[in-house]
């Protein structure tokens, strides 16, 4: 049985079906549903980093290595694109901005699989949540974006409901939580950096090159503590590298096609994937304030969608 689809969800629909094709390319445009549907994925997919991660790092591989190992793993991975488009995938007009990208996320993985080797993946998650918080006030110095009063209570609401559903405990303030904090302040200015980024080089462009670049920074350390990580945790490493691949490639497309700071907002969607690896791998229970705190990010997030997709609607019919 099929249902007739009215013209105007017909023209909808082929609007994100174009814009979804089209966001791996440079000034992308603005699609705000597009860019709903790309970083909730690769939210999904980032929830896969940090469980193998955890997993990994609780088998007995350091944090160095595990950095070492995503990195190594998302270029080999990324070899047949190098081979089908030659030099025009690292060939840049912006070295110093990916200097400072890659920088910035050697101290954002680093922390982050410390985090991960020294607290619960919620806590870590909990803490995470400050870097769409961040990311408006970075996206706001660097890229003078104008953050409206909908943002803001997205973001503030999104907050708000992953309280709801971690309910931070008050535990001490060790180096495990400083660790998350530092992750979220990276993430916070990572997003704002790749859409500069995305003005002038497509997506696959930006995941290659902060990759490539970032195998030889990232061995450097992890040979202070090399130990060669047992047999079966090989399969694990490697699948870092898939999710890792997927998730920062869908990631990118979503900033190319949104502003940082609306991008950013999606950011919250990684909670309810969270807990449901949680449920699935590690057996944790959903309580009812998880589901009341899931509703009130969807309810945000749904909210400046809407919001947002209306602008851009009444931007571009008036440019007609």
């Amino acid at each position: 049985m099929s249902f007739p689809l009215s013209p105007s969800m017909r023209n909808s629909l082929r609007q994100i079906a174009s814009a979804l094709r089209s966001s791996g390319d440079p000034g992308a445009g603005n699609h705000p549903v597009a860019a709903l549907l790309l970083v909730t994925a690769s939210m999904a997919l980032l929830v896969g980093i940090a469980a193998v991660a955890r997993s990994a790092a609780l088998a007995g591989v350091d944090p160095l290595q595990i950095m070492f190992f995503r990195n190594f793993f998302c270029v080999f991975l990324m070899l047949p694109l190098l081979w089908r488009r030659g030099a025009s995938l690292v060939r840049t007009s912006q070295p110093r901005l990916y200097a400072f990208r890659v920088a910035v996320s050697f101290i954002a993985m680093l922390s982050y699989f410390e985090a991960l080797a020294l607290l619960p993946m919620a806590e870590v998650t909990a803490i995470g949540f400050l870097a769409p918080l961040f990311g408006a006030l970075f996206a706001i110095y660097l890229l003078r974006e104008h953050v409206g009063l909908d943002r803001w209570v997205a973001l503030f609401a999104g907050f708000a409901g992953a309280m709801i559903m971690l309910r931070p405990s008050g535990t001490a303030f060790g180096p495990g939580q400083i660790a998350a904090l530092v992750w979220a302040l990276s993430m916070g200015l990572i997003g704002p950096l790749i859409k500069q980024l995305t003005e002038s080089d497509d997506a696959d462009r930006i995941v290659f090159i902060t990759n490539l670049v970032s195998v030889p920074l990232s061995i450097i350390p992890a040979l202070w503590v090399w130990t060669w990580p047992p047999l079966a945790v090989w399969p694990q490493l490697v699948l870092l590298g898939v999710f890792a691949v997927l998730g920062h490639m869908t990631l990118v497309r979503g900033f190319a096609i949104a502003d940082a700071s609306l991008a950013m907002t999606f950011n919250f969607s990684r909670l309810p994937f969270s807990v449901l690896v949680g449920y699935l791998v590690f057996g944790e229970l959903i309580d009812g304030w998880t589901w009341a705190g899931a509703i009130v990010i969807f309810a945000a997030s749904v909210f400046v969608t809407h919001r947002e997709s209306k602008l851009a609607r009444n931007t571009l019919s008036s440019q007609e």
